[in-house]
């Protein structure tokens, strides 16, 4: 949640207004985040709802795209209103417009998923400050990854975001073999290339560890993160928690740097998007521009 509100609506470009959303959603239901014609998208829902209240399309940034099946428990966009619009939403009520556009798209996103209304929560509506974008402003995404290794921990109740994989996973050997890729890194090997897009990235935390169920959680943190990179990071960690490679093996995959038949993805219903960070107000714009410049 964005707990750091700027006095006064603060107009971008255009004479508009940036608007941060927090939310989460269960992917299970979802073709992934980003539109596609056809498929029910996150994104598509969440744009169709406020196409709803707005009378006009509506375009949000996403802080991470996810796959179809991902979940996320703290994703974060932004979007830009006119100043009428913002100041318009309450109806003539003495209503904060975050507090009046929060409860309005909680009821459009209700109507629009229907059967499936509460997959997708938006939990805090909040004017942005000067600099926001959920995209280029963050610091770093963290993802979870849950793994029940044996068949006494498979929990029917929890079999929608928890891998069950049938062989024990040694801890130790995956935490040796996943502290060599932290760091500034090539990650061609562990991630699907897009077109003119880098695949350097800073992994910033890849770690594994049991719960007091017993399930093991893996932990994966970086500044960004490619298509498919947690997955395929997961997926290979996984031959060596079984035994089959040795821990180095990992970082002789990262330093072939490519794409090959040993590229192996994670099954998605297990990974979540668990938090999105973003520096104090002042460095926001700077975040932004220094993102954008590595990028391109």
């Amino acid at each position: 949640m964005n707990d750091q509100k700027p006095a006064a609506p603060v107009l971008g470009g255009g004479g508009f207004l940036r608007i941060r959303l927090d939310l989460s959603y269960d992917g299970g239901s979802f073709s992934g985040w980003a539109l596609q014609p056809g498929r029910r998208t996150v994104q598509g829902v969440l744009e169709e709802s406020l196409a709803l209240l707005l009378r006009r399309p509506v375009r949000v940034t996403v802080a991470g795209r996810t796959d179809a099946g991902v979940h996320a428990r703290g994703q974060v966009v932004h979007l830009d209103l006119r100043e009428e619009e913002w100041r318009g939403l309450p109806r003539g009520h003495e209503l904060d417009p975050a507090v009046a556009l929060l409860r309005r798209i909680r009821g459009a996103l209700s109507r629009i998923l229907g059967d499936l209304s509460g997959a997708v929560e938006v939990h805090s509506v909040d004017l942005a400050l000067p600099g926001f974008d959920a995209r280029f402003s963050a610091l770093w995404r963290r993802y979870t990854y849950r793994i029940a290794d044996g068949q006494a921990l498979w929990d029917p109740l929890g079999r929608s975001y928890t891998l069950w994989h049938r062989n024990p996973l040694d801890v130790s050997a995956l935490n040796q073999g996943a502290s060599r890729l932290l760091g500034l890194q090539d990650f061609r090997s562990y991630c699907k290339p897009r077109e003119g897009a880098t695949t350097i990235r800073e992994l910033q935390r890849f770690e594994f560890s049991r719960g007091g169920d017993g399930v093991l959680v893996a932990t994966v943190q970086a500044d960004a993160f490619c298509h498919n990179m947690v997955r395929a990071l997961i997926g290979s960690a996984l031959y060596v928690g079984e035994g089959q490679h040795q821990p180095g093996w990992l970082y002789e995959r990262l330093m072939e740097r490519k794409r090959d038949a040993k590229s192996v993805l994670a099954a998605p219903h297990p990974l979540v998007l668990a938090e999105v960070a973003y520096p104090s107000g002042p460095e926001l714009l700077a975040r932004a521009e220094l993102t954008r410049a590595r990028r391109e």
